[in-house]
């Protein structure tokens, strides 16, 4: 697919953040050029994220980078849609993640539990246990209370600086194998597709593109959602190409991305 060519159908553009915007580490100099010419065109972009912070951490984040702030509208995170959940809880839930995530739930007036709780927040692994078996006691000691994770990253892998490292996704789908309870944040699911369409005005889906790397979120949540899609092979699914079985075995028919690039050069 040529990007230089893009539909001008397309008036509103969901992109994904990392794999293809940047790896963690480094903004792609490709990316941010497509995305400023985009802009060019009178285009809206809307960052869309998996990231279980607020839309206001994840921009500084982009600023540190070095993206052009040009280069964006407006950014749809799963922190926002979960941490619009969490403020409705009755009692403070327990947390698993970083104390950087924390204090981004604990800022929104979210009180959090040490034991006792009936809820979890999980926002990804923490700093001291880097694989997913390292919480396989707290994770059966949860499920046997019934707890409900709330999993405000349903990404289960990221690529940072070219390594692998598992994220909240992975730690939700350990405890749902457990018999776990999970509610689901984000891509694919529908409340960060309504939160970034609002973002962008509120457009007729037929004007809207979804770009990213994930097969089970990007380009999923693209399906379900009923908004074309464009694939970016060079992200977390290491340039294989769209596997020609998804739409079946996802129920979704004859559907297929309008298109498949290997980055947005």
């Amino acid at each position: 697919m040529n990007l230089d060519t893009l539909d001008p159908l397309y008036r509103v553009i969901l992109c994904d953040i990392w794999g293809v915007v940047h790896d963690g580490v480094t903004v792609d100099p490709r990316a941010a050029k497509r995305l400023l010419e985009w802009k060019r065109q009178g285009r809206t972009i809307v960052l869309i994220t998996n990231a279980p912070r607020t839309a206001q951490a994840v921009e500084a984040q982009l600023n540190r980078l070095g993206l052009p702030r040009g280069a964006w509208d407006g950014v749809a995170t799963s922190g926002e849609a979960g941490l619009a959940a969490l403020v409705q809880l009755q009692r403070p839930p327990g947390f698993l993640g970083t104390a950087a995530d924390r204090e981004i739930v604990e800022s929104r007036r979210i009180a959090i539990a040490a034991d006792g709780f009936t809820d979890l927040v999980c926002t990804g692994l923490d700093e001291q246990r880097d694989r997913v078996e390292d919480y396989a006691a707290d994770l059966n000691a949860w499920a046997a209370r019934d707890v409900l994770m709330h999993c405000l990253n349903p990404d289960r892998l990221v690529i940072r600086g070219g390594v692998a490292e598992p994220c909240a996704g992975a730690l939700a789908d350990a405890y749902a194998m457990l018999g776990g309870r999970v509610a689901w944040y984000g891509k694919p699911h529908d409340a960060i597709y309504t939160h970034a369409l609002h973002l962008a005005g509120d457009p007729p889906r037929q004007s809207v593109v979804a770009i990213g790397d994930g097969l089970p979120t990007d380009v999923l949540g693209a399906a379900r959602q009923g908004i074309d899609c464009i694939f970016v092979t060079g992200g977390i699914h290491g340039g294989e190409p769209f596997p020609p079985d998804f739409a079946a075995n996802h129920g979704l028919g004859d559907w297929s991305p309008v298109g498949e690039v290997e980055h947005l050069g």
